[in-house]
């Protein structure tokens, strides 16, 4: 009863100050989600392991989506709604605590070169971000007019994306380079050095370094929103038990788009650096900048997003949405340019170019509807999917990367389509929104699988197809909302 009482005020209200310091939390489980896409290069040397064994680093970090989800479900349905108990406020100080605590793992982890304690400590990162998730999201979209809630929460994930984008850049540089330098080399069963395809030495270092410093900002962001005055949704009422949130179809259908979109995302973000390996020689060095564009074009368009679906007249939105569009892409070019020694030269990224010009034509046909635009962008994936399968080098390398612009807004319009008119049962909506990230897990082993099956990864790309056909369905028809049973 509360809850929607607040959200109705939320609109109001000022809260740019809470939506600045919910940004920020959302930046930072973006870059440490996409850490994993560098750890699976570096665990795959360290450890020896195969393409599917590899792809156990996304399963270990999102079955903890599902499994913490769950059990937020169970106690919501037979004790009412925790997040509805505590807080917002405190529900995320909790998930930043354990996510810290889980952080501090991947020292012991590389010290004592035990694959096991790698997957545990992503477990539990991944049990902390799942609060962080149930609380944030839903948090964003009270946070003023519920007909802006997909602007506001596309506006957060942008940043999330500004995370996923940096991580290659410097996770990679980190990781592969500069820490690595600073400890001993690491050395196979045979007692031979690991190296990375340039040749540079690993070292236990190189993970052990970027982990301790996530654990520090997790702990000072926690005291940050420990001591910010943010405003309380909670319910002063009684909590309601049962699983009144599942007889909404809507959200159900929601639920399972969630987890062919995330797990699409993360197997293609997940292969990327093996796949330009195999398919164009490029080592991990270089095709970390890649991977950048593709989690950048993320970025990119959650920032089109935000504006897309905003009050602004049309042509002041549009202007705005095509001088954004230009700026972060020279924005992701310069800061992989400086990383590189200004040896990245520029014509070696104009094709993104042209996946801009036509993400910015998906967004003018979308006419800011987050279903008709979830719709026209799942339709250009599967056409650069299809793409791919059909051509080979330099083409099917760019098709991928051109992927992550129209993945971009697909999160926050799926999210908050699915969470539309819930009320009381919006948190509990949300964790089960939040409990099939588990595509997170399922998705990426099926295409490592596939890819061990065709002996590399390029034939393994129909696989995600399938997810965008679904993703297609949803924000044509699939979103709309029916009465309830």
């Amino acid at each position: 009863m509360t809850t929607q009482k607040s959200a109705s005020q939320a609109g109001k209200q000022n809260y740019t100050s809470a939506l600045i310091v919910l940004t920020s939390l959302f930046f930072m489980w973006g870059f440490i989600t996409c850490m994993n896409d560098i750890l699976i290069p570096f665990l795959k040397k360290m450890f020896e392991l195969d393409r599917f064994q590899s792809m156990m680093v996304q399963f270990a970090f999102f079955i903890a989506y599902f499994v913490g989800s769950f059990i937020y479900f169970i106690i919501s349905a037979r004790k009412g709604d925790p997040i509805s108990r505590i807080g917002y406020k405190n529900g995320i100080i909790l998930g930043l605590s354990i996510s810290a605590f889980a952080s501090l793992m991947f020292y012991p982890a590389a010290h004592f070169k035990i694959f096991g304690l790698f997957l545990a400590a992503l477990f539990i990162l991944g049990l902390g971000f799942t609060l962080l998730q149930i609380a944030a999201n839903p948090y964003v979209a009270l946070l003023g007019p519920s007909e802006t809630a997909s602007s506001r929460l596309n506006l957060s994930q942008a940043f999330n994306s500004l995370g996923t984008t940096l991580a290659p850049i410097l996770g990679g540089y980190f990781v592969f380079h500069f820490f690595a330098k600073m400890g001993e080399p690491l050395y196979n069963q045979y007692g031979k050095a690991i190296l990375t395809d340039s040749g540079e030495q690993l070292s236990a270092l190189g993970v052990q370094l970027p982990y301790l410093i996530f654990a520090a900002l997790f702990v000072i962001l926690a005291f940050v929103i420990k001591f910010t005055k943010l405003p309380k949704f909670t319910s002063s009422s009684s909590i309601e038990k049962g699983a009144g949130a599942l007889k909404h179809s809507h959200l159900v259908l929601g639920m399972i788009a969630i987890f062919m979109y995330v797990g699409a995302e993360v197997s293609i973000g997940s292969a990327f650096i093996n796949y330009a390996g195999e398919l164009l020689g490029y080592p991990e060095m270089e095709a970390k900048n890649f991977l950048a564009f593709y989690w950048g074009g993320a970025m990119i368009g959650r920032f089109l997003g935000a504006i897309s679906l905003s009050n602004l007249q049309k042509i002041k939105k549009y202007s705005l949405m095509l001088a954004t569009s230009i700026l972060t892409f020279l924005l992701i070019y310069g800061i992989i340019y400086i990383e590189s020694g200004s040896s990245f030269e520029f014509k070696r990224v104009t094709p993104f170019i042209i996946f801009l010009i036509l993400n910015y034509i998906g967004f003018v046909f979308g006419k800011s509807l987050p279903g008709r635009t979830l719709a026209i962008f799942a339709f250009a994936v599967i056409g650069l999917l299809v793409t791919t399968l059909v051509t080979n080098g330099t083409v099917a390398m760019w098709t991928i990367v051109g992927i992550g612009l129209f993945n971009s807004i697909m999160w926050s319009n799926i999210f908050t389509l699915a969470i539309k008119d819930l009320k009381e049962n919006t948190a509990q909506g949300s964790s089960l929104l939040v409990m099939m990230i588990l595509g997170g897990a399922i998705i990426p082993v099926i295409q490592g699988a596939v890819a061990d099956v065709f002996n590399g990864y390029h034939f393994s790309f129909f696989v995600p197809i399938i997810c965008y056909a679904y993703l297609m369905y949803y924000g044509w028809k699939g979103h709309l909302i029916k009465n309830s049973n």
